[in-house]
């Protein structure tokens, strides 16, 4: 979204979700490089949109620039969702948010690199404030998902979870070379996350991080949804369309909470 004008694409967002008569609307991360930019962006729509609901989690992209650690784990605003929960006015179900991280698990046909080293040099995830690595940053994840899940599981909520990290191994895609890719599936996420969730039989997970645009899937009882938009610039297009509306557009996906 930081390489479209604003002020005159939220408009015609609002527009679009307020003629579909949505309730609430996910945002699962990266919306620009800025994360200041990226909550203004949010915080426009939502006053667009009101009494309509608008959440979201923060991206790696999100957190490159106008953001700590702290504040990523801090209860910024109301739009933003991670550690937070969000209960859709008239039914059981309950918004679960989680930032989520990686603890380079889905690169396990690398074994014995050293992918922090090659994260700081190559990764864009190399200069994203965080006081622990990544391993310990990704425990710390899941230990506060498991309690969300466990409040939710006491509140008798049917969950829908919303992070930005990859949760299931099916959508990384590994090479036969030793490519670039197969190092950065080290930084796309963690298996661990999808078993956690899937231990807890939530029903609905929403995810970005990765860009091809994946069918929803389900696994057991999980139903697993991607919509990233993608890129489009000089060096890379991953869009189908030719402008962001018309993209954004075929990228929603609209489920009835009931």
């Amino acid at each position: 979204m930081n390489q479209q004008d604003t002020a005159k694409i939220l408009p015609q967002m609002a527009a679009y979700l307020i003629a579909q008569r949505v309730g609430v609307y996910l945002i699962a991360g990266d919306l620009t490089n800025h994360f200041a930019q990226s909550l203004a962006a949010v915080e426009q729509l939502q006053r667009l949109i009101a009494p309509a609901q608008v959440r979201f989690i923060a991206g790696n992209h999100d957190m490159l620039h106008d953001i700590t650690y702290a504040g990523l784990e801090s209860p910024l605003a109301p739009t933003y969702l991670h550690r937070g929960y969000l209960d859709v006015a008239g039914t059981n179900w309950q918004v679960i948010g989680n930032n989520g991280w990686y603890d380079y698990q889905f690169a396990h046909n690398l074994w014995g690199r050293d992918f922090a080293t090659w994260k700081r040099a190559f990764w864009v995830d190399g200069s994203i404030d965080q006081p622990q690595g990544d391993v310990a940053r990704m425990d710390r994840v899941l230990a506060q998902v498991t309690v969300q899940l466990q409040q939710a599981q006491l509140a008798h909520k049917q969950v829908l979870f919303m992070t930005h990290f990859v949760p299931r191994q099916a959508y990384i895609r590994y090479t036969t070379d030793d490519r670039f890719w197969n190092m950065a599936n080290a930084m796309l996420g963690s298996p661990r996350l999808g078993r956690l969730l899937e231990s807890y039989h939530v029903p609905v997970v929403q995810f970005g991080h990765v860009h091809r645009h994946f069918r929803p899937q389900t696994f057991g009882n999980t139903t697993y949804y991607n919509q990233s938009v993608g890129y489009y610039n000089r060096r890379i297009n991953e869009w189908t369309q030719t402008d962001f509306m018309t993209e954004w557009r075929q990228r929603l996906h609209f489920l009835t909470l009931k």
